[in-house]
């Protein structure tokens, strides 16, 4: 942090002009959950780097978030695991709310570090029973935050499980603030999603399968490492932006691959950027001329299909 403030924040340390989003270490605590204490004042947890001990609270994971410098930041939650019972749901539910509280309190106090405004999303819990989403995005919504996040989803639970809880939360949402589903994913996903009301998304997948040679298209899934690809000539991606996709062809792709090359997870990671980019883009201009609805049904099948 101390690097970061005299940095003049993560934008300036990095040199990205753009805005940025930070998480507040609510989902950490979840992944860590051998190694972490929950109490009402916060968590206590043992770093998976060199064993020693962190305490996180409500308080202290804004003030973090002050120091980066996050245009979007996180209110400090817990994740529940899926399945949860409902008596841990419910419990987990209510700590994540009182949290909500004491982060708005404190973050209202005071103010950005680096001369601009951020902004706080609270997070909507619940596990996947209807009545404590329902519960959750009432009192999340009456916290009248400049926008809305969507947790504890895509931690295990079936697909139709995500949409439905998904479709219920953002009901009950202001439409007229942004939705945040929280670890969402997949580009059939988003489509699904943005049609039931969502309007932010981040997730790992683009890049951490990129650079295991897993790529994403507008014509379905493909993995560079098969043999197929081996002659084939033709462009990795025809539709993506990125000049990475339209100048570079399958067979070379999969030669960095196999030969080795550090390039190889450079440039697929650049496509899957650029293909994720494109998608909701092309989501947007959709929704905007009416044919949205039309061609999500028509791409959701090539999306999800292996090529």
């Amino acid at each position: 942090m101390e690097v970061l403030e005299k940095a003049g924040g993560l934008h300036r340390f990095i040199g990205w002009n753009r805005p940025m989003l930070t998480d507040s270490g609510g989902y950490q605590v979840y992944s860590l959950s051998h190694r972490r204490k929950i109490s009402e004042e916060g968590v206590t947890f043992q770093s998976h780097i060199d064993g020693s001990l962190h305490f996180f609270s409500p308080e202290k994971a804004i003030d973090i978030q002050r120091s980066i410098g996050g245009d979007i930041i996180m209110a400090f939650d817990e994740c529940p695991p899926y399945p949860s019972d409902y008596k841990y749901a419910s419990t987990s539910m209510e700590l994540t709310h009182r949290w909500l509280t004491r982060c708005c309190e404190h973050f209202d106090s005071g103010k950005g570090l680096y001369g601009y405004g951020q902004t706080l999303f609270p997070i909507v819990q619940g596990s996947t029973y209807p009545d404590l989403r329902k519960k959750s995005a009432e009192f999340i919504a009456q916290a009248g935050r400049e926008g809305n996040a969507i947790g504890g989803l895509s931690v295990g639970e079936p697909i139709a499980e995500m949409y439905a809880m998904a479709e219920l939360v953002c009901d009950i949402l202001p439409p007229d603030k942004p939705r945040y589903l929280m670890g969402v994913g997949t580009p059939a996903n988003i489509l699904e999603c943005i049609a039931l009301g969502v309007d932010m998304f981040d997730c790992v997948m683009p890049t951490r399968n990129a650079r295991h040679g897993l790529l994403y298209t507008a014509n379905g899934i493909m993995n560079i490492k098969n043999a197929k690809w081996k002659e084939d000539l033709s462009p990795i991606d025809a539709v993506s932006e990125a000049p990475v996709s339209r100048n570079h062809t399958k067979a070379y792709l999969r030669h960095l691959f196999h030969s080795k090359e550090i390039l190889a997870l450079q440039i697929a990671t650049l496509h899957n950027l650029s293909f994720f980019l494109w998608l909701v883009k092309e989501a947007r201009r959709r929704i905007l001329d009416g044919s949205f609805s039309s061609w999500k049904e028509e791409m959701t099948p090539k999306l999800e299909r292996r090529i």
